[in-house]
């Protein structure tokens, strides 16, 4: 049997690697072959990940390969816009197909061949009828279909029609090309499902030199035999498409036999993976476009400053199963939390800032400070950062009156300023409004570093950022899109009434360490004490740093529901 290889998962397998064993122990294949065949119409989207994880991670563990092939037989939806991002999504993902790149355009030639031949096996027919009319005709779970009246022409006559049907001679809709199976079939797919339309509309690769195109269930299964797809893994919307699936290829000549695989398609809380939904919230204006750091697209949590090596550990997490669920978006969250911990440096910035200013602090003084930029990587080293006598600080870590349990600053009390001092609040300024503008504080000499020489424990530690070398930059708070966990369950509302009014926060005017002056777009940090960001693309034209939260440190949302419960 191959040797499995790269991480292959550890534990009891799922039920699509069994069978892989099974089959490579048996003899049947020697080679695992899969393919991601995505329609190129729209962008990919976190359920479109799982799929990718499955095809070609199990590839990757047995030694196999997997494809990328383009189901491009609808030419008035695709574009080739859309083909280049899927492959820069594979790509981001960490995946490679190699040499084994194709289309499904790339054999309409043989699948016209193909079609040809169940004309000559009395196994298809042309059909004149409209579509409106093939599908009242097709019955109901518990009534046959009724034949149609072209059923039973000659293959002579079949042969014809679809010739002049790929010559041009018919407008769109005037004709199809049906399998010929029965009508009284328990799977109303069977019941003579459409294999050909006609669809004049020039395609992305073809250009106008087809007017015919294959449907789906009859392109997907001859696709896989042509490549010697061994095993076809898609998701269990199309298991009622396995017997047409296998019944084309029992009817047909083809180079291989591949076997298709069902399994749950990911679905997530708070969040909408219809592509029509999707397509929607685009549309009207509810986000910014496809890569809005909101959407579940790739593009999207790409920009947001999601890690490739996060979605992969979710997708892992979560595994393979035979049946639908819903799986809690804090899962996802989860792991981009654990990714970012690891890797992301860490930087101090003030989103909400409030001057302080340290009296018996010399003022033209300037120290730095070595600050550690990453705890959880020694490798990472120490950066310098600046203090002087004023600085800022997050307006939330002060409070005039103070609440039971507050264990930052307010007047009187002694607090670290994390690699610095420990300092203690004297006076407050505030404006004519009497709202708090200015803080004016002391600091012992004998704490550099935030430790004090006496052994005093002081219970608050505040980042912050000097007011002399700040850069002033824009941060963009994103939450979960919707408020409700199942949006798409609410048969009472709209979907777009769920949306969570609070899901995009703008905050201008923050103070960020100097280093932060010279950032790159993806660039992912943690700032102390108040999440994961990223460095949006928007900041090369903003002409300042732009930076999107791409997780709080913890999950607020689980706070949030259980103080919702505990008050219901």
């Amino acid at each position: 049997m191959t040797e499995r290889r790269n991480g292959a998962p550890d534990g009891p397998k799922d039920f699509i690697r069994q069978i892989i064993e099974a089959d490579l122990a048996s003899g049947r294949h020697e080679t695992v072959v899969t393919r991601f065949p995505p329609e190129p119409n729209g962008y990919l989207h976190i359920g479109h990940a799982k799929a990718i994880c499955l095809n070609f991670g199990v590839a990757e563990e047995y030694g196999g390969r997997c494809h990328l092939r383009m189901d491009d037989t609808n030419p008035i939806r695709e574009e080739e816009e859309y083909v280049r991002a899927i492959q820069d999504d594979v790509h981001w993902l960490g995946y490679d197909w190699g040499e084994h790149y194709y289309h499904a355009s790339d054999y309409f030639e043989q699948l016209y061949d193909y079609a040809e031949m169940l004309i000559r096996k009395g196994l298809a027919y042309v059909d004149s009828q409209s579509q409106e009319e093939i599908r009242a005709q097709r019955g109901t779970p518990t009534e046959p279909g009724v034949e149609s009246p072209w059923r039973g022409r000659s293959v002579e006559e079949n042969l014809d029609l679809f010739r002049r049907m790929r010559a041009g001679e018919f407008p769109d809709g005037a004709h199809v090309l049906r399998a010929r199976i029965d009508m009284a079939h328990p799977n109303i797919l069977m019941r003579d499902p459409v294999l050909y339309r006609i669809r004049h509309a020039t395609h992305h690769r073809t250009g106008d030199r087809w007017c015919i195109y294959p449907m789906y269930d009859f392109t997907h299964c001859l696709s896989d035999a042509i490549e010697h797809v061994t095993h076809s893994l898609c998701t269990l919307e199309f298991e009622n498409n396995r017997a047409l699936y296998d019944w084309v290829l029992d009817n047909l000549p083809v180079p291989a036999r591949p076997r298709q695989i069902e399994f749950a398609r990911l679905n997530l809380t708070y969040t909408v993976l219809s592509k029509r939904k999707l397509m929607r919230l685009v549309q009207e204006g509810h986000v910014s476009g496809w890569d809005d750091p909101r959407m579940p697209t790739l593009r999207g949590m790409r920009r947001r400053g999601f890690p490739p090596e996060a979605i992969r550990a979710f997708c892992d997490r979560v595994g393979v199963a035979k049946r639908n669920s819903v799986v809690d978006v804090g899962l996802l969250e989860h792991a981009v939390r654990d990714e970012l911990n690891r890797t992301s440096p860490r930087a101090m910035a003030v989103l909400d800032p409030l001057k302080l200013v340290i009296e018996n602090y010399p003022e033209e003084l300037v120290e730095e400070f070595d600050c550690v930029n990453n705890p959880e990587d020694p490798s990472a080293g120490t950066r310098k950062v600046p203090f002087s006598r004023e600085i800022w600080i997050e307006r939330d870590d002060f409070r005039e009156d103070p609440p039971r349990k507050f264990f930052r600053l307010a007047p009187g009390r002694e607090v670290r300023l994390r690699y610095a001092y420990l300092i203690t609040c004297r006076d407050v300024v505030k404006d004519a409004d009497g709202r708090v503008v200015e803080l004016r504080c002391t600091y012992d000499p004998a704490t550099r570093g935030g430790d004090a020489p006496d052994g005093r424990k002081v219970r608050g530690t505040l980042h912050w950022v000097s007011a002399r070398h700040a850069v002033e930059g824009e941060v963009r708070l994103y939450d979960r899109l919707f408020t409700a966990p199942h949006p798409e369950e609410d048969r009472e509302r709209d979907f777009v009434e769920l949306l969570n009014p609070d899901s995009l926060q703008v905050v201008r005017g923050c103070k960020l360490e100097p280093m932060l002056g010279d950032v790159r777009p993806g660039e992912r940090w943690q700032f102390e004490r108040k999440g994961y960001f990223c460095v949006d693309p928007d900041s090369l034209a903003a002409g300042h740093p732009v930076f999107n939260r791409t997780v709080t440190l913890k999950d607020t949302w689980a706070r949030i529901e259980a103080r919702m419960r505990s008050t219901s």
